[in-house]
Formats: structure tokens, sequence, C-alpha cells
């Protein structure tokens, strides 16, 4: 742990709070440098939470550039604060603030996505899952990068793959496997939840919008069709299998997603499969064509996020959802945040 003191920093203004930690904007005293404090709430019997022990022993491990920097530790008798790099805007308020009812242009999405898969491909080298992907937790600075926050969720995963707590990840983001109720997943959750970011940067809205766990898996069925023993094999024998689900044929991506190329809709395709051993993985997704062309319009797309970002900072937008820099524990038992 860090021995420097709370006092070391300033704090300029609240980001978000939640049940699990109060988010300030702050500055170092002495460097003047921005930061994000994200102040821990300690009970007196229960101690640090398991979440903030979690996160803080693996984003000390994972430094990247597509990752939130941990730059200090502060522990004091009654407050445990983490100091990050401060990051200027999350994805979900970035693209409310865009006029297009929250719809990217191709080259930026490109942009981010290529973001999010080096910063997932490195989490998943190092045996890391998030488990927790979703806009909110997708930060952008105004130098035009995207980079992955909040490991409370997250889990190191050894060989062989653990069980793990099917309780993970936003409802929205989560993969069909989780949701029947596997506890032997893998990278492949974090896969399925950048497909669904993908194709919500394209529309400005949610891909599937559950209300509950049977009505996000219907929603995910809907489209993607219902899976059966000869797609799936092993579906049945998961806790949350039901044999009368709706009977729903495969739809075509391209009717859904008319925006979209026919290489984005392929890599789309290939990040949304039901069955996880299907899904391509982070390294093989940022090989695939549809980057080929980022390249030479690589800064110019990084400088025009960028200015974009300094304007939506300058006219006074909120930057931050309220989960940012994760306030919330995430989804327990019970269904409490």
């Amino acid at each position: 742990m860090d021995r420097r003191h709370p006092s070391s920093f300033q704090q300029l203004e609240k980001l978000g709070e939640g049940t699990y930690a109060t988010v300030y904007k702050g500055r170092n005293r002495q460097t003047g440098e921005l930061v994000a404090l994200k102040e821990i709430h300690l009970d007196s019997e229960e101690g640090t939470p398991s979440t903030a022990i979690r996160e803080i022993s693996l984003m000390k491990e994972l430094k990247h550039e597509n990752i939130v920097t941990l730059h200090d530790v502060i522990h004091t008798e009654n407050k445990l604060m983490l100091v990050f790099e401060y990051m200027d805007k999350d994805l979900k308020k970035y693209m409310d603030a865009r006029g297009d009812r929250g719809q990217l242009d191709a080259p930026t999405i490109k942009r981010f996505m290529q973001d999010l898969l080096k910063g997932t491909a490195f989490c998943h080298e190092n045996r890391v899952l998030h488990r927790d992907l979703k806009p909110q937790n997708l930060l952008i600075n105004t130098k035009g990068q995207l980079k992955l926050a909040d490991f409370g969720l997250a889990r190191a995963f050894g060989i062989p793959v653990n069980t793990f707590s099917n309780e993970v990840v936003t409802l929205w983001y989560r993969a069909p496997d989780v949701l029947l109720g596997s506890r032997t997943y893998n990278t492949s959750i974090d896969i399925w939840s950048a497909g669904c970011i993908m194709a919500e940067m394209f529309t400005g809205r949610p891909l599937f919008p559950g209300t509950t766990n049977e009505d996000q898996l219907q929603k995910i069925f809907r489209l993607m069709g219902t899976p059966s023993e000869r797609t799936w094999p092993g579906i049945s024998q998961l806790p949350e299998y039901k044999g009368n689900f709706p009977s729903y044929a495969t739809q075509q991506l391209h009717i859904l997603l008319p925006q979209v190329d026919n290489l984005g809709l392929d890599l789309i395709g290939k990040l949304l499969q039901l069955r996880p051993e299907n899904r391509i993985s982070a390294p093989e997704a940022l090989r695939h064509p549809w980057f080929n062309d980022l390249a030479p319009m690589q800064g110019r797309v990084r400088a025009q996020v960028a200015d974009q970002v300094q304007q939506q900072v300058n006219t006074g937008m909120t930057g931050m959802s309220s989960g940012a820099y994760g306030t919330q524990p995430g989804m327990v038992p019970g269904g409490r945040y």
C-alpha cells in the first residue's frame, strides 16, 4: 500500500457514487496532474470489500495503454482511496452527446473496437477476465484513446478453467452461457460483451435490452436463433436451460444492422456466437480484415475523437455515467447492486 496521505490530492467534483465507492475528479497537489479518486466505503466490522481487494491486486499487474492506470493506493484507518489516471468521458456519455441518436461513424467505431480488443486481449493474455464490459466501463480521454476501467468484478482465471459465480456482467451485455447458469466460463464472456458494444455503437441503442434473465435470453434467441443440443452440445445440462424455449430461426444481421458493411457484419457474427467455444478470441478479432483500412486513417480518426471529447468537456456536458470507475459492486445474488 502507498503511504501517502489523502490530503496529497484535492477533490474537485463528484463523478459518481454507489454502494461500493464514491469517485471524485481530483488534482495532485504536488504535480497539478488531474486524477480520479475512488474512495472505497469501508465498513468498520467487515473491513475492505472483496471487490476492492480484487480490483487493486489485478490493476497493479495490468499495465497497458488501453487499461486505465492505477497510480496509487492510499490506506488510512477508515478510508481506502484508489488514485487512477483521469479520463474525460465514458463511451455511454460520449455516444449520448452525439447528435445522431448515439450512432457513431464507422471509422470511430473501428478505432474504439481496436482499443477495446487490445485491452481485452492483454487481460486475457494475463489470465484475467474483465466480466463487466459495457459502455459505462469504457473510458475516453481528450487524446482520443479508449481504455478499460472498473475491474471490481474481474477475476484471475487459471488453467483448467475455474468454476465461477454466474452473477456477473450487466444484463444487456451478458453472454448466453452465463444467462443459462454456466459456471465454467472463460474469456469468451468478454468477447460476447464486445460484440454487443460494437453493434450498439452502430445503432446508438443496446442490441439486447432485456429486463430479466429470461427476457434477455428471449431477445438473444429471437435474433441469433434458439440453440439446441445439435447446435450447442451440452446446452441441455446447463442449470437455467428450459426445453420449452420458443423456437426462433436465426435472423440476418444485415437486416437489423443495415448501416454495417459486410466485413463488419462478419466480425459481429464471430463475436456473437451463441456457443462460447465458437466465439473468436480477442487476438483473432484484431487480425480480422475489417481493421485492414484503419492504419492509414488512424491518426485522423483519433484526432477527430479527441476534438469531439474536448468540445463536449468545454460545453460542460457531464462526462461520466454514475457507475464510471466502478462505484457499484456489480450484480450480486438477489439482484442488488
